[in-house]
């Protein structure tokens, strides 16, 4: 065991975070990647990643904290406690952006823990289990699949070399981009944890429809993501019953998803965000087209009837030859017009619906009431590296409001006493868990 000359904390209650000093480093870091529309395009592993994440490096080390770097390029900040031999108590998110990201989005996860960290520093408190503030890679997923990819290695969800492998659209290969910008870490992978927590704006309006500032997150929505690509036939824009649209077919499936969340109210949500025609020219029929599907629902039952209809839909759209004329196989030889227009499925992300430690959902929900913050239990719509780490440790989420509920997008906000309330929560409970035992299960 070791020994160290200053305060053990049982109860963080006279620690408090500094909300001005939080804003102020959140919009230091806005600065990188900064777009006209005062947004923050900074996608993962590039030389504006590698800027956010010295500049998350510089802080860290500002307060004497270890900060080792592993494999897949998560980054780990790491304050000492009295029984560093016990799992750490974690708190993450991430520093990467969508193309048309903002400010607040795993940004202020990542903040908010080096936050919680400064005033135990400051007042020179030390809890049983270490601190750990983990920076998680590529959690955005919009350079490289599979989404939340680092918190995914680092629980198994798949290995190190299969995310090593994955390449962009360029076909960067996300091992050379890592060595790249100087991050390919040697440290190991995994170890215990003895609870994750992870503070994050809310991506919904529901506690701002609610009036309410602490959103007490009970779990998050399963997920499965597809890549699709529709195989018609190029051709010059002439007679419509001469067309295999790969174009027309897509159009059906695409619509479908829609129509299939809403059967699934009120937590089925479907999103085709991404979408490549080929060849792309004004006067040329589209010969093949690759979308993107997210399906996601609050049970993997309705995962799974979600996933079927909208399969059925697309052997449905197959199967009328993206022909428009319906009378088109009367009016001609049979011939490779005809033939279906094939469409392929390919999974590229699942995991299940993830419920929270029971736990840990109510020391947030006492921790709120303890300081008057008003609160209501919520459900994540969004995936979080919440959801993987809840496969290994106790988890728990804490949201805040953001403004009309607008995420992914360069107008994404959040008021700076909001944000440092979910803070302070973090506060309350992170120091409070790791002056426990540092091993507690859900």
């Amino acid at each position: 065991m070791q020994t160290h000359s200053s305060n053990v904390v049982s109860t963080p209650a006279d620690l408090r975070i500094d909300g001005a000093r939080l804003w102020d480093c959140l919009m230091q870091l806005a600065r990188i990647g900064a777009t006209d529309k005062r947004g923050v395009c900074r996608p993962a592993l590039t030389e504006l990643d590698r800027e956010a994440r010295d500049q998350f490096i510089a802080w860290t080390k500002e307060i004497g904290r270890t900060v080792p770097v592993d494999a897949i390029g998560n980054i780990f900040a790491r304050r000492t406690g009295l029984r560093d031999d016990l799992p750490p108590i974690m708190t993450g998110s991430h520093l990467d952006t969508q193309p048309t990201g903002g400010k607040f989005d795993g940004n202020y996860g990542v903040l908010a823990g080096l936050e919680v960290l400064r005033p135990l520093a400051e007042a020179n408190v030390q809890t049983i289990a270490l601190l750990e503030v983990a920076m998680w890679t590529n959690e955005e997923g919009s350079r490289f699949l599979p989404v939340i990819m680092g918190s995914g290695v680092f629980a198994g969800a798949f290995t190190l070399e299969h995310a090593l492998a994955q390449r962009d659209r360029d076909g960067v290969a996300v091992r050379h981009a890592l060595a790249a910008i100087g991050y390919a870490g040697e440290h190991r992978n995994s170890h215990a944890v003895g609870a994750y927590f992870e503070v994050h704006i809310e991506q919904g309006s529901v506690l701002e429809a609610h009036d309410k500032v602490i959103g007490v997150v009970q779990g998050a929505l399963g997920q499965r993501w597809y890549d699709l690509t529709a195989h018609g036939m190029e051709a010059h824009a002439g007679p419509m019953a001469l067309r295999r649209d790969a174009l027309l077919v897509a159009a059906d499936p695409i619509h479908a998803v829609n129509r299939i969340a809403l059967d699934h109210a009120p937590h089925g949500r479907s999103t085709v965000g991404w979408l490549d025609v080929h060849s792309n020219s004004r006067n040329v029929i589209a010969g093949r087209v690759k979308f993107s599907v997210d399906l996601r629902a609050a049970d993997d039952a309705s995962l799974t009837a979600m996933d079927l209809a909208w399969r059925a839909a697309c052997a449905q759209a197959g199967s009328n030859g993206g022909n428009a004329a319906t009378n088109a196989a009367a009016t001609r030889a049979s011939s490779s017009l005809d033939a279906p227009i094939t469409i392929d499925i390919e999974k590229v992300v699942y995991f299940p619906p993830q419920r929270f430690a029971a736990q840990w959902i109510a020391e947030v929900r006492q921790s709120a009431e303890r300081h008057g913050v008003s609160s209501m239990d919520v459900v994540s719509g969004a995936g979080h590296d919440a959801a993987y780490r809840a496969r290994g440790a106790p988890s728990a989420m804490i949201f805040v409001p953001c403004k009309d509920g607008i995420s992914h997008n360069e107008i994404e906000d959040a008021r700076a006493d909001h944000l440092k309330a979910g803070c302070n929560m973090l506060q309350q409970v992170m120091p409070s868990a790791a002056s426990r035992t540092g091993s507690m299960r859900a």
